[in-house]
């Protein structure tokens, strides 16, 4: 993540806050973000480095509406500071940021074989426990694990895998 947008994403937030209107700039950035990751055409907009700021600027304004003001001044500073091209990345930073204040992490669960719904969630409860915050799992099935499980939560990688023993195992006989 690079810093600016970060910076940004944070200035968002804060603004947000102060306001009391976290959650409605929230949604109006995730649809936002969903709309240029769909749109081929506003992504094309975003980038075209031929494009003015202030044009920029204005097609976003207009996009945005009127409904959350402070969202739409928002898309207006980024687009005329030249980094509406970095809008998609912004929202990810800015749903970070959303998840820790909300204390809920989200986590990606890759096992060998489909996890019924009831493994998921007892696996899941475990992480809420553990964590104390609300988990939001995804799964995902690689049978070159051969068992087990592996956990991503962000850049966090626990690896409870057959594999990832064997591998371990692998590297501990090759120092030997």
């Amino acid at each position: 993540m690079a810093v600016a947008q970060r910076i940004y994403a944070e200035a968002l937030f804060g603004a947000a806050k102060d306001a009391g209107r976290l959650s409605q700039v929230h949604e109006a950035l995730a649809d936002f973000a969903a709309a240029a990751a769909e749109s081929p055409e506003l992504r094309a907009v975003l980038r075209n480095p031929q494009l003015e700021s202030s044009a920029k600027a204005a097609i976003l304004a207009d996009l945005a509406g009127d409904e959350e003001p402070l969202f739409t001044h928002f898309l207006q500073v980024v687009a005329e500071k030249g980094r509406a091209a970095e809008l998609e990345e912004i929202a990810k930073e800015f749903e970070r940021l959303m998840a820790r204040e909300e204390r809920r992490l989200t986590v990606e669960l890759t096992t060998a074989k489909e996890l019924s719904d009831a493994e998921a969630a007892e696996i899941v409860a475990q992480i809420e426990h553990a964590s104390g915050r609300k988990v939001e799992a995804t799964r995902r099935v690689d049978p070159e694990l051969i068992g087990g499980i592996v956990l991503r939560a962000g850049t966090l990688q626990v690896d409870a895998s057959v594999r990832g023993r064997l591998e371990r195992l692998r590297t501990d006989l090759v120092r030997s």
